[in-house]
């Protein structure tokens, strides 16, 4: 069945929706711009209006199909026989006049206020007794206001016909922010939200009161009128609101204290997660350092692998042919000598000045009136670093020193017969063939069980184990810390001086200048040695050392040999106490020759090595 059709009383357009109706009058059937569509009367009321076009218009009125409900400017719905109370008159549409006149279908004109009889959907009417009830304030907030229902006022239609009205007109009319209402009057709308947040206020109180502990059971409360106050947290029913209120005390308290309880447990798992990582952090960070540091070492000590005397000596060589230094043929020369030495283990002498302490002891003869007593070693040659050894060479140069005095030592030569000075590649195999005795196994362990074709730098320790493999008694003398002020080391020098003295005691009167028949001695301190071959004492009783240091180049040590620059050149043999400021020093004193027994009882405690420590 079709549905009926709504037909506007004024202009007789015909609407499906009661919401496009009341949109419709009020957007174009404003009270000040009314005009009858059959005629040209413009400019009277709305009532009027209607009244005008059922009595000059009665057979067009009759023509139009009758809506089933009729639109009302207060968007409210009422029943037909219902009677509206407002401002003290009833009305109802059962009269066919009012004081206006209108008929049954005319509107009802109440204080400025326009209501339409049968506007209300008969499903949804009030009664007249709610609608008494509700007093002018609730008729009032609700006149002048269509509802919008599933179209509302953004609807195509609706939408149109606001945009047909002048400006001036559209900015008098008011949309409700909490629903879809249209008001034609801002006092109108103010009372209708107040409206809405009285009803919202009594939802709340509604909801909060169905929230509330405070509840009585569904079943038992209602057909008792007991109240029983149920826990919100478990099935528990108490019978009033203090024992519920302990009850979920308890609740609070032990979740309270296993929240507590969780929260320390992650607590102290996160921090020690956190420890750990730290220190895992830490340990990769000691370990890559110690890694660079072990390297450096390496690189320092020439055990990294690059190559050793054979090696460097080339490199030197053809870096020389390169800078124009060296001539190709003679590269080739200098390097046949090379290999013609490494093949025979001897030292080619290239090195080597001879006649060192001989010149010393002229010097002292005749010049530095200033020295009280001056002792000397026994002849020594001076050995200085080649381009093949330079920057690691010293303790083996320093080495072919202490040999070259011991073959002018009666006491030794005997015993180093057939043993020229060796070159510093046979130096490391000499070492190594020590090593293979069962010296110093943990000197061994240090340098791989091998020294030979690298550049690592050996000591004191060495040192020993090379006079002890060939026979010879020796002994390490260690001044691990400073004994003066300054960090100077006079106890040091004493020592010194004790040693050279040693063969010169019988004497009353000893001469100024001694030379004796003792084979220097090896100095050794952090990254560099030399061998001490004498010791002054000045007027005053001071001491000063004799150095020769393997650093000086041949043509400077030479210049001791020729009276003219001796005494220019004894400055770098000299070295008094405020030289020699390392905090810790090392000798190597040769003392005799060695049995077969006590040889091997020597390599015997090598095992454990212990130096006799100054202090």
């Amino acid at each position: 069945m079709k549905p009926a059709m709504l037909s506007c009383e004024i202009c007789g357009k015909e609407m499906m929706l009661e919401e496009d109706m009341r949109t419709h009058l009020l957007l174009s059937h404003l009270e000040d711009d009314l005009s009858c569509p059959l005629c040209g009367l413009s400019g009277v009321s709305y009532d009027e209006l209607c009244f005008h076009i059922t009595s000059a218009h009665p057979e067009e009125q009759h023509r139009q199909k009758e809506p089933a409900h009729l639109t009302c400017a207060s968007g409210t719905a009422a029943r037909t026989n219902s009677a509206v109370h407002v401002s003290g008159k009833s009305c109802t549409d059962g009269d066919s006049r009012n004081t206006a006149g209108a008929t049954s279908t005319a509107a009802f004109a109440v204080s400025g206020i326009t209501v339409v009889p049968g506007s209300w959907p008969e499903e949804t009417a009030p009664s007249s007794a709610a609608l008494t009830a509700q007093g002018p304030k609730t008729m009032q907030g609700s006149v002048g206001c269509w509802r919008e229902g599933a179209n509302e006022i953004n609807s195509e239609h609706n939408k149109a016909e606001l945009e047909l009205l002048p400006l001036s007109k559209r900015e008098k009319i008011f949309f409700c922010p909490m629903c879809s209402l249209v008001c034609s009057s801002s006092f109108i709308l103010q009372e209708h939200v107040e409206l809405h947040l009285q009803d919202q206020h009594s939802d709340q109180g509604l909801t909060l009161e169905a929230c509330s502990p405070a509840v009585t059971s569904a079943s038992s409360g209602r057909l008792s009128g007991e109240r029983r106050f149920e826990c919100p947290m478990c099935s528990v029913v108490c019978s009033d609101s203090f024992s519920l209120q302990e009850h979920v005390e308890l609740h609070l308290d032990h979740n309270t204290a296993v929240n507590c309880a969780g929260s320390h447990d992650s607590d102290l798992k996160l921090a020690t997660q956190l420890q750990q990582e730290e220190t895992r952090r830490r340990k990769q960070e000691d370990e890559e350092q110690e890694r660079k540091q072990f390297k450096r070492l390496q690189r320092q000590f020439g055990l990294d692998g690059r190559g050793g005397y054979h090696r460097q000596m080339e490199r030197t060589m053809e870096r020389a042919v390169a800078d124009g230094l060296l001539e190709p043929a003679e590269f080739h020369r200098k390097r046949a000598d090379m290999m013609e030495s490494l093949a025979s283990g001897v030292d080619d002498g290239r090195t080597r000045t001879q006649g060192v302490i001989g010149a010393l002891y002229d010097y002292y003869q005749t010049e530095c009136r200033d020295c009280v007593h001056v002792w000397l070693s026994a002849e020594t040659d001076h050995y200085c670093s080649s381009a093949g050894d330079q920057g690691w060479g010293c303790g083996y140069r320093n080495f072919q020193m202490l040999l070259s005095s011991l073959h002018r030592t009666d006491e030794y030569s005997s015993l180093l017969q057939g043993k020229p000075v060796p070159s510093v590649p046979r130096v490391q195999s000499m070492i190594e063939e020590a090593w293979k005795e069962g010296l110093d196994p943990q000197g061994a362990s240090h340098f791989s069980q091998r020294v030979r074709g690298t550049r690592g730098w050996i000591g004191a320790t060495e040192i020993y184990i090379l006079l002890t493999s060939l026979g010879i008694s020796a002994r390490i003398i260690d001044f691990h810390q400073p004994t003066g002020a300054g960090d100077t080391h006079p106890r040091l020098f004493d020592w010194v001086k004790q040693y050279f003295c040693q063969s010169g005691r019988s004497s009353r009167l000893p001469p100024r200048v001694i030379q004796t028949d003792l084979p220097p001695l090896y100095l050794q301190h952090q990254g560099h040695s030399r061998s001490i071959v004498g010791i002054e004492q000045k007027k005053n009783g001071s001491l000063c050392l004799l150095l020769l240091d393997p650093a000086c180049s041949a043509s400077d040590t030479r210049k001791l040999l020729s009276r003219e620059t001796v005494s220019f050149s004894i400055r770098h043999v000299r070295k008094f106490p405020r030289s020699l400021k390392h905090r810790q020093y090392q000798l190597v004193a040769a003392q005799g020759v060695l049995s077969a027994e006590d040889k091997q009882v020597r390599i015997l405690n090598s095992r454990t090595f212990c130096a006799e420590r100054i202090p």
